[in-house]
C-alpha cells in the first residue's frame, strides 16, 4: 500500500492548461523557438527551463508577459479535486503539491481559495528546484519533505514531462488525461483516468 500522494497542480487539480496552451502559442507567435507544437512540448517544465528556448534579450519581456497574464486568471478547481485533497486529510494520508509554477502565481492562486493551501503537508514550486520535470528533483523532494521515499508515494500528473519525473523518481504513476489525450499519455502512466473526480482514496492507497 502506497503511504502518501503527490499532485501536480496544473492540468490536475485546477483547470489551466489550456490557457497556458494559448498563452505560450501566442509568445512562440511573437518570439519563434522553431520548436514544433511547442506549447505541448513544454508542458510540465519550469518557466526557467522554457525561458531557455528563448533567446536572453527577450526574456524580461516573456516573464512580464506572463506574470500579466497570470495576475488576471480566476484558476478553476477541477470538479472532485476539493474533495479528494479533504478526504486523504481525513484519512491522514500525507499530501504534497509539487509544481513548476512560481512562487508569484501560487501566491495568487493562495489569495483566490486560501483554504487550498491547508490540503497540502509540503508544497514545492518551480523556484525550489534546480531541474526542472522530467528530472525527478521535485517529486523527491516533495516526498522526502511528507517523510517518506517516493516509491513509497503515487504521483499524479497529466503532462508527459510530469510523468516521466514520477517515475524516475520511483513513484507509482497515475495519468490524468486533461491536457493530453489518454493515448498519448498511457505509456508513462501506470494508470489512466478522464479526470481527477474519477480518482478514489481507494485506488490512490492500493495502486
Amino acid at each position: 500500500m502506497r503511504k502518501g500522494v503527490l499532485f501536480d497542480l496544473d492540468g490536475v487539480l485546477i483547470d489551466s492548461e489550456g490557457l497556458y496552451t494559448v498563452f505560450w502559442e501566442q509568445t512562440e507567435a511573437i518570439y519563434p523557438t522553431g520548436i514544433d507544437n511547442f506549447a505541448h512540448y513544454i508542458k510540465g517544465c519550469n518557466l526557467d527551463r522554457i525561458l531557455a528556448f528563448f533567446p536572453e534579450n527577450v526574456r524580461a519581456d516573456i516573464v512580464d508577459r506572463i506574470h500579466r497574464f497570470d495576475k488576471d486568471l480566476v484558476y478553476p478547481i477541477f470538479a472532485g479535486a476539493e474533495t479528494l485533497l479533504r478526504e486523504l486529510g481525513r484519512l491522514n494520508i500525507p499530501v504534497a503539491l509539487v509544481t513548476s509554477s512560481d512562487p508569484e502565481k501560487m501566491d495568487r492562486l493562495f489569495s483566490l481559495y486560501p483554504s487550498f493551501r491547508s490540503y497540502f503537508r509540503a508544497i514545492i514550486n518551480g523556484s525550489m528546484v534546480s531541474r526542472s520535470k522530467p528530472d525527478p528533483e521535485g517529486y523527491l523532494l516533495g516526498a522526502k519533505e511528507i517523510g517518506l521515499s517516493a516509491d513509497d508515494c503515487v504521483v499524479v500528473e497529466d503532462s508527459l514531462q510530469g510523468l516521466r519525473a514520477g517515475k524516475a523518481a520511483g513513484a507509482k504513476v497515475i495519468g490524468i488525461a486533461t491536457t493530453l489525450s489518454r493515448k498519448e499519455i498511457e505509456a508513462d502512466a501506470d494508470i489512466v483516468f478522464d479526470s481527477i473526480s474519477d480518482v478514489t482514496t481507494e485506488i490512490l492507497r492500493n495502486i
